[in-house]
């Protein structure tokens, strides 16, 4: 067994990996709860979100593009009809917040892209989102919908089931955009109510 007392060469050496090891959970921490919330873009690596050459319609009869999100301040959420739980509570939750933010909130829109278009076509996704007033479906060809995952940096993968059916493994967080169209934030699925709201009431208002 190697030694390691006092005034073993190997001393330093331990040292210098939990120092590497302290520097490496401190940077994890920084990327994923402080950047996202900071408002430093560039620190997060994240001024590129959104922008892409995809084209999807969406189901109030307009064109989903990288300008779209230009105008108003959004909050996109990647997701599928046959979601079994996040997609459904996610939108509950966009319900929950458009009640509380009232006539504050009428100038959010909401935007639920799909990561399963060929299951999901614009009708499916219309009568999807019908129950939360405000959200837009947002479907397309299986290669457009992969621009988009790739321009948001979602994570998107199938999940092969018995009897050759399938489910889509997905990231589950809100991502926010101000109105100039650059990213803003994001909001994490089940996310604690009061950071929530801070959060839609910050992009409101930039």
């Amino acid at each position: 067994m190697a030694d390691i007392r006092k005034g073993s060469p190997l001393r330093p050496v331990r040292y210098a990996l939990w120092a590497l090891v302290v520097l490496a959970l401190a940077g994890l921490g920084w990327f994923q709860f402080v950047a996202p919330r900071s408002g430093t873009i560039a620190d997060a690596g994240t001024a590129s979100l959104g922008r892409g050459d995809y084209r999807l319609a969406a189901t109030d009869g307009t064109e989903f593009t990288q300008a779209t999100l230009k105008g108003q301040p959004s909050a996109v959420f990647f997701g599928f009809t046959h979601c079994p739980d996040v997609c459904p509570t996610t939108l509950g939750d966009v319900a929950s917040w458009q009640e509380e933010l009232g006539e504050a909130g009428k100038d959010l829109r909401v935007f639920f892209v799909t990561v399963d278009p060929e299951r999901d076509t614009v009708e499916a996704l219309r009568e999807y989102v019908s129950w939360v007033p405000g959200v837009v479906g947002v479907s397309g060809t299986p290669e457009e919908v992969a621009k988009a995952i790739k321009a948001f940096r979602i994570y998107a993968r199938k999940s092969p089931q018995e009897g050759g059916d399938y489910s889509m493994d997905h990231s589950s967080t809100m991502l926010l955009f101000d109105a100039n169209g650059d990213y803003a934030g994001l909001i994490g699925y089940q996310e604690e109510r009061e950071r929530a709201m801070a959060s839609l009431r910050r992009l409101l208002e930039s």
